[in-house]
């Protein structure tokens, strides 16, 4: 017997669980950033962490609501991206705080980590 149900009847049920995978892809981009804010350290919550653009170069927001992406597409994504803390990253906004050992070369449009010896 075939599925009767419409979008209508499974609206509620869809929603949850786009907003599942969305928790999930966010804890793996925190693993995959190193799980801790890149200025201060900050790793007490997931939820104060945030992916922050390092050279405005946003092809789409890690975190929009309603929309599901591979992780390959979403790794591409993060590798634009420092993470850090919501205080820091609203300092690094404000222009009062530098984000620590990242090296931007505007030409490439690439992003590294500073090598200290």
């Amino acid at each position: 017997m075939a599925d009767k149900r419409k979008y209508a009847d499974r609206r509620e049920e869809l929603i949850k669980a786009v907003a599942k995978r969305s928790r999930k892809v966010k804890l793996m981009a925190i693993e995959y950033k190193g799980g801790k804010c890149q200025v201060c350290g900050y790793n007490k919550y997931p939820g104060a962490l945030d992916l922050h653009h390092v050279n405005g170069n946003k092809s789409f927001g890690i975190g929009d609501k309603g929309h599901s992406r591979s992780w390959e597409k979403v790794k591409q994504e993060i590798d634009k991206c420092v993470l850090v803390c919501a205080n820091c990253h609203r300092e690094v906004e404000a222009g009062i705080t530098q984000l620590p050992g990242v090296i931007q070369d505007e030409k490439r449009g690439e992003i590294g980590e500073a090598q200290y010896g």
